[in-house]
């Protein structure tokens, strides 16, 4: 059954702090074991270390997913430890708004390698377990959920590129939907609103640049992201969730 995640293995990304972390221990109070990967190797074994405190499994890898060869390596550790993959949520990601002329072009570049980069490496990688898996495990589904954001819904000034990015994992996903639907392999992802995490502390002032947009709002907390997450992969073989957006309640 799908909604049986005991013995099951998962990769997830972005896994040191923020909707990362809160999916990975969720993920693993549900029975997952969970590879967590980030590139914070002291944060990575912290969470780990608290996962198996509470009877959970989990392995940390510390890398870089900018890099093909390390999206490659932590699949490969994975199937190493595991021999299965199950379930992929790509959750890691980077903010780096303002003005188009002030901005560096080297935070652009990390926009587009983190938030786009290492998640099309990392599903690439995986993809070939995640098959096997559904034709083998016995839930008979696997699952990749990509973390998005509303600003991969619309444009607003200065959020050109992070917008961009995010409108790539959405048209990303759907497309891996549409050509892994029949071999059980479910794509979904998710656009969450303003979240009290540390995207909002990649760079001074993005809190109130958010603020004059759309005025102060009681922020998400990554744990209802990881909430529905949990209740996207368990959701019966028979039912696949495509897209699903949260907003905090009183963001307009």
């Amino acid at each position: 059954m799908a909604n049986n995640l005991q013995n099951t293995v998962a990769i997830v990304t972005g896994a040191s702090s923020g909707i990362g972390r809160a999916i990975a221990k969720n993920l693993a109070a549900a029975g997952s074991n969970v590879v967590v990967v980030a590139r914070r190797k002291q944060k990575l074994n912290d969470l780990a270390a608290e996962i198996e405190n509470n009877n959970g499994q989990a392995l940390p890898i510390e890398a870089n997913l900018t890099s093909n060869d390390e999206a490659i390596r932590v699949v490969d550790e994975t199937i190493k430890k595991y021999g299965a993959l199950d379930l992929l949520v790509n959750a890691a990601g980077v903010m780096l708004n303002g003005d188009s002329i002030e901005t560096p072009v080297g935070d652009w570049d990390a926009m587009v390698n983190i938030n786009l980069r290492g998640l099309m490496y990392l599903t690439k990688a995986a993809l070939p377990y995640l098959r096997e898996s559904a034709q083998k495990n016995d839930r008979r589904v696997s699952d990749v959920v990509n973390i998005s954001s509303v600003a991969g819904r619309f444009a607003a000034s200065q959020v050109a590129i992070y917008s961009a990015t995010k409108f790539a994992v959405t048209a990303a996903t759907e497309a891996w939907r549409q050509e892994y639907a029949r071999q059980h392999i479910r794509f979904t992802v998710v656009e969450p609103g303003k979240t009290a995490t540390e995207l909002f502390d990649h760079r001074v002032g993005e809190n109130e640049a958010f603020e004059q947009m759309f005025g102060k709002v009681e922020e998400l907390q990554a744990d209802d992201i990881a909430n529905t997450v949990r209740f996207i992969v368990t959701s019966p073989r028979r039912m696949a969730i495509n897209e699903v957006v949260i907003r905090p309640t009183d963001q307009a």
